[in-house]
């Protein structure tokens, strides 16, 4: 059957390319469903630096390449369709604008690994890591929090506003806002009770943990969770997780991941806490170059 691309168009082709994801999971995958709701919708106005192609047979998507201008690659490959790589690294070639592009990968995926080497890629060993990590969703433990603070799912529009400000608190510089939180909201698989918060005495959010729940794959992925700068040191990180995952254990769950990254500064905090919290690792990224 022929292979067809086409550039990406909007909502629909983000779920054809999430439906891709979903097929193809495993501890040898890099992209969970999660990962592409929150990393194509938590921004606003950036469609012209993301230049996608879908590959496409039989009504379903083989593979997709996802440009960041000017040089970065992301890619998903079907491990039935190995050949697809070298057509996806051949189109970002030739849309990218920098001397140096970068594309990663997971280490397990060996096809796209064999395809970057033939294009001449090398992999970057000091390039920062993700290192991904699971943990089994039995025997949790409650979540304690100190006395006056709740945790508890968000609760609409009403909460909105409270919900991107801790967000711009946590990762500042930022630029979600509350337009983009609602297309984050109004993407699949999200769900609201799995949108945790820990709420302060004064009414203040404090910590959040956003858990994407693929029900095909039983396994749910925590993106993002994050602290306030005034709230840390006080396990609400760690309780904002514990109560987000027991709710999604109640939803039939087996298995919970995280993809923090070990070797930069700012994962000094969530490696720690997602240790704590029973994660081990299971792969980690690679990232390649090619300097042209």
């Amino acid at each position: 059957m022929a292979t067809t691309t086409r550039p990406y168009r909007g909502p629909a082709d983000l779920r054809a390319m999430q439906d891709l994801a979903r097929r193809v999971w495993s501890h040898a995958s890099r992209f969970h469903v999660g990962d592409l709701a929150w990393q194509r919708n938590q921004h606003l106005g950036r469609e012209a630096d993301r230049p996608t192609l879908l590959w496409e047979d039989g009504g379903r998507v083989r593979a997709w390449g996802w440009a960041e201008l000017p040089g970065t690659l992301d890619l998903l490959v079907d491990p039935a369709r190995p050949e697809l790589a070298d057509a996806v690294l051949a189109w970002f070639s030739g849309v990218a604008t920098a001397p140096r592009l970068l594309v990663t990968v997971l280490e397990g995926e060996s096809h796209l690994i064999a395809a970057l080497e033939r294009a001449g890629y090398t992999w970057d060993t000091a390039a920062y890591r993700g290192v991904y990590m699971s943990r089994a969703l039995a025997d949790l433990p409650p979540p304690a929090l100190p006395a006056g603070f709740t945790a508890r799912p968000l609760r609409g529009e009403a909460d909105l506003e409270r919900r991107v400000a801790l967000h711009r608190q946590v990762w500042h510089p930022s630029a979600v806002t509350p337009q983009s939180y609602r297309n984050v909201r109004a993407a699949w698989p999200y769900r609201e009770d799995l949108d945790w918060v820990v709420e302060a005495p004064d009414g203040a959010f404090a910590a959040n943990c956003l858990i994407w729940w693929d029900a095909d794959n039983r396994v749910g992925e925590l993106e993002p969770v994050g602290t306030a700068p005034a709230f840390r040191r006080a396990g609400l990180g760690r309780a904002v997780c514990l109560a987000a995952m027991r709710a999604l254990g109640a939803l039939g769950a087996e298995e919970a991941v995280v993809y923090p990254v070990e070797n930069h500064p700012n994962a000094e905090a969530a490696l720690p806490l997602y240790r704590g919290l029973g994660f081990t690792p299971y792969a980690r990224t690679r990232t390649y170059t090619l300097v042209r």
